[in-house]
């Protein structure tokens, strides 16, 4: 009975319990709603970047009402309106209201192509018209300065008879040409005499006032004129024109503003029915119009010719 007195085993199990058991997926939620905040900021951030102080405002009062509204409109409730008329429950008479801008225009309806080119085209045509006639009140404005900067000039006033001034299709023409008696360039000579150049500063004082070309053409009569050297007077109707240049020049005149120097010798008569009569010996200066003319002909000056001397013919 000896081993009924004995003291039983006491057996301890344990239970070893391994990792990486199923959790659930709450912190999955909670990790999506950390990126979604995430994304939500760097959108704000890129908003505050790229838009403007008044765009700001205005999606600020958007979001933010400060009127109750008291129209019927919308739900009908308190809070109820309208958020795109002026009236409404979002809207604040003191926000700014944003504005949508269209890039491209709306295209017209099928059909309609056409008239909206002539419309187009219209237009074009009217803004050259009103241009050319703001060209042509420059010229009637520069004509009425020179006569009357001659006429305060004693020494000059006797010599209106040599300046004729009028409207061409190529632009304002100025001409000093000779008289019986008052030649503008010595018998066979080039250069000015003294009294031309007196008038020559005073068209360059005009002409440097606009911003137009200028073409300048040398005429003479015809009576026949050669040297021993075969000089005659294609040669002698150039070197007039060349030297009226330089003189325009030596007044101011830019020299990049010249277009053309020509001579025309007799060709182009000022009285044809009299080849031989001294006004033919003339210097024309041109003004060309920087606006195509289109029908323009050749109106009457304003003012009109100088004393004695009627308006030139078209050549």
């Amino acid at each position: 009975m000896a081993g009924d007195n004995e003291q039983q085993p006491i057996i301890l199990k344990k239970v070893i319990v391994q990792g990486g058991g199923h959790h659930g997926g709450a912190w999955k939620v909670a990790y999506a709603d950390f990126v979604t905040a995430m994304m939500a900021f760097f959108l704000l951030l890129w908003l505050l970047n790229v838009t403007t102080d008044e765009q700001r405002r205005g999606l600020a009062d958007y979001f933010a009402p400060t009127v109750v509204s008291q129209s019927t409109s919308g739900a009908g409730g308190v809070l109820g309106g309208r958020t795109v008329a002026p009236e409404g429950a979002r809207s604040s008479d003191k926000s700014m209201a944003a504005v949508v801008v269209e890039l491209s225009p709306p295209k017209p309806p099928e059909g309609q192509e056409g008239d909206a080119e002539g419309s187009g085209k219209l237009n074009e045509k009217e803004l050259l018209r009103k241009m050319a006639e703001r060209e042509q009140d420059e010229f009637r404005k520069a004509e009425k300065q020179l006569r009357q900067a001659i006429q305060d000039v004693p020494e000059l006033a006797a010599l209106a008879r040599n300046l004729v001034i009028d409207n061409t299709p190529e632009g304002l023409r100025i001409q000093l040409v000779d008289q019986e008696g008052k030649s503008m360039f010595a018998s066979g000579g080039a250069e000015p005499l003294g009294h031309t150049r007196q008038l020559m500063e005073k068209v360059a004082e005009i002409v440097q006032r606009l911003p137009n070309q200028i073409a300048i053409t040398g005429h003479t009569d015809a009576l026949p004129f050669r040297t021993y050297n075969g000089y005659g007077n294609w040669e002698l109707s150039s070197d007039r024109a060349n030297a009226s240049r330089r003189t325009l020049s030596e007044f101011g005149v830019d020299t990049s503003r010249f277009a053309s120097v020509s001579g025309k010798a007799d060709t182009e008569p000022l009285i044809p029915e009299e080849p031989t009569n001294p006004r033919n010996r003339r210097i024309s200066i041109v003004m060309l119009r920087e606006t195509p003319a289109d029908g323009f002909g050749q109106p009457q000056s304003d003012v009109g010719p100088a004393p004695g001397i009627g308006p030139a013919p078209r050549n």
